[in-house]
């Protein structure tokens, strides 16, 4: 077969490289070569279709835009960038929708380590009550990440835009308690010291809160996990309302503890992603840079922004951009 057309730093490394081939996994090659097109330029080119006027810089500038967007509006409402990310890049931009996948954990991954030095210093993420929650729901995600890859990508969009219509109803229906109240703690919970105090600026005092039925929670979570490997989205939208309405934690400290969830669940399913060489870094890069300054904004916001504001907001998103993956899995809408 003819030579490929590589710009010519990327060919020099190639040939460079002959001797060691063999010792190297051809899949992380693959990944090297990726990110050596995209600092060139070469690649990008190649990773739209032909028929597209838009120029290769084009899309990175509008997927960093986007996810700037994203970021400011994903911290506050507590659920997670891959939660907007995947579905509304995967039905307006023309990436396929494995790597779009892969790009979504790494941009909820983002965001919420963007957010989380700030959330701690506030004292609206809990390390005592994200941790137990955390570990059963990053177990699960592997699987979920394993099986996602191996499905047609139809049948995947389908189940998505499913999920977000679902997501969008439960949002919608659910009812939003700022302070539950919590008579006592289960046992599980007090052995575990699941409970501490935030400031609200809103209301100028401080909140003290504790939470109880704990080990629902953790099995709520492990199918949590599961469907956050599945689809990429990371699962902010379940996270919130398991531990505020369920468990009894705040609104303010479930959004945050939330967001410091997805760091540990995200990236164990984005090492299945990696693995299998479905992260481009034309499409990862820009989207991860634009979420972590948007979530860094919102973060800030967190403390002073009425949440029910950004709720309607990211219902809205989430209505239109489950609607389109349902019909672009279902071939209405291309």
């Amino acid at each position: 077969p003819a030579e490929p057309l590589l710009p010519g730093g990327v060919l020099m490394l190639k040939e460079g490289l002959g001797n060691l081939g063999r010792f190297v996994r051809t899949d992380a090659l693959v990944i090297f070569l990726t990110l050596s097109f995209f600092a060139t330029g070469g690649y990008a080119a190649e990773s739209v279709p032909a028929a597209s006027t838009m120029p290769w810089w084009g899309w990175p500038l509008a997927l960093f835009i986007t996810c700037f967007l994203l970021g400011v509006v994903a911290v506050p409402s507590g659920v997670g960038g891959g939660v907007l990310f995947v579905p509304i890049v995967a039905g307006f931009f023309p990436f396929h929708l494995d790597f779009v996948r892969g790009a979504g954990l790494l941009v909820a991954l983002a965001s919420a380590l963007a957010a989380g030095p700030s959330l701690l210093r506030g004292g609206l993420a809990n390390l005592r009550l994200a941790l137990p929650m955390a570990v059963l729901a990053s177990a699960s995600s592997i699987a979920g990440a394993m099986i996602g890859l191996a499905i047609p990508a139809n049948i995947v969009q389908i189940a998505l835009g499913t999920t977000i219509l679902g997501i969008v109803v439960l949002m919608s229906l659910a009812k939003k308690s700022e302070f539950p109240e919590v008579p006592a703690p289960d046992s599980l919970s007090a052995a575990l010291a699941m409970n501490g105090v935030f400031h609200d600026a809103a209301r100028g005092q401080n909140i003290h809160w504790q939470v109880h039925r704990t080990a629902k929670g953790l099995v709520l979570f492990l199918g949590i996990g599961f469907l956050a490997g599945l689809f990429g989205m990371g699962a902010g939208w379940a996270n919130v309302p398991v531990l505020n309405l369920l468990m009894g934690a705040p609104l303010k400290v479930s959004a945050g503890t939330s967001s410091f969830i997805l760091t540990l669940v995200d990236s164990s399913a984005a090492w299945i992603y990696i693995n299998k060489g479905a992260v481009l870094a034309i499409v990862a890069v820009p989207s991860v840079i634009g979420m972590m300054l948007g979530a860094t904004i919102g973060a800030r916001l967190l403390s002073v922004l009425k949440a029910s504001v950004v709720r309607r907001m990211v219902i809205s998103l989430l209505l239109f951009a489950g609607i389109r993956a349902l019909l672009k899995g279902l071939g209405i809408w291309n």
